[in-house]
């Protein structure tokens, strides 16, 4: 596997995540204190760092390459379903999409119900609201890192795809100072999600001692396998499902 191949996915997967949380982080520096805010962000990005050293050099150590295809490729094939069904629904219709503007201005009107700023020192509700939210958008990327760099063996080339996707966002954040609500998020849920699925599948076969007759050729035909079915599950749930269940109040329960 080439090392485009191996850093796609996480690079895909962690502008998701980091345009998540560049609203949190910008939310939190408008309304309270920079300094305390990006020392968050500082902190969490190296403890996200960390866990991705240390589990995904262990992984990678401890497992034989079998074990390892079968469990991660499994998680993958878990997690891939998960993106996937969720872009299906906002495609259909049946799910409300990520609003990242209305998104930024809750967190805003959060920030504002809390204790006052400092006058000096460290502002503390800016820091932990920084750290927590950076660290949790950030474990999703961690995971897909760790779990889809050790099964290709290809972990640096994971963690460089997600270290290029966080600094061209933390650029593109600060240049337009806004979140990034013209970023589409579902179109790249619905990619990733196809990705982790292809190759967790893939994995997994080889894993339970599946020689795939193409060799990695086979990628290619999994993949087009999911985006056929996918495409036709959108369709089903725009043409079918919806049509015979909707009702007024099912748009108010519909949550990102």
């Amino acid at each position: 596997m080439n090392l485009a191949l191996a850093a796609l996915p996480a690079f895909l997967a962690s502008i998701v995540e980091f345009v998540e949380a560049l609203t949190i982080v910008l939310a939190v520096g408008v309304t309270r204190q920079w300094r305390s805010t990006l020392l968050g962000v500082v902190a969490a990005v190296i403890v996200l760092s960390l866990l991705v050293g240390v589990f995904g050099t262990a992984i990678v150590l401890l497992l034989p390459i079998a074990v390892l295809r079968l469990v991660v490729g499994g998680f993958l094939v878990i997690y891939g379903l998960q993106w996937l069904v969720k872009a299906i629904l906002r495609a259909a219709g049946a799910k409300a999409k990520h609003d990242e503007a209305a998104i930024y201005q809750r967190e805003i009107a959060a920030m504002r119900d809390e204790a006052p700023v400092p006058a000096s020192g460290m502002d503390w509700i800016s820091f932990t609201v920084a750290f927590k939210g950076v660290l949790l958008e950030g474990l999703e990327v961690a995971f897909i890192v760790v779990t889809f760099g050790a099964s290709a063996n290809q972990l640096g080339p994971a963690a460089l795809g997600a270290t290029v996707a966080g600094v061209l966002v933390l650029i593109v954040g600060a240049a337009v100072h806004r979140p990034l609500a013209n970023v589409p998020e579902n179109g790249l849920k619905f990619a990733v999600g196809l990705m982790l699925t292809t190759f967790g599948t893939f994995w997994a076969g080889e894993g339970i001692g599946i020689v795939w007759t193409w060799s990695d050729a086979t990628l290619v035909i999994l993949l087009a396998i999911y985006v056929v079915a996918s495409l036709a599950a959108v369709w089903y749930v725009r043409n079918r499902i919806l049509p015979a269940h909707f009702r007024p109040t099912m748009a108010a329960t519909l949550d990102s």
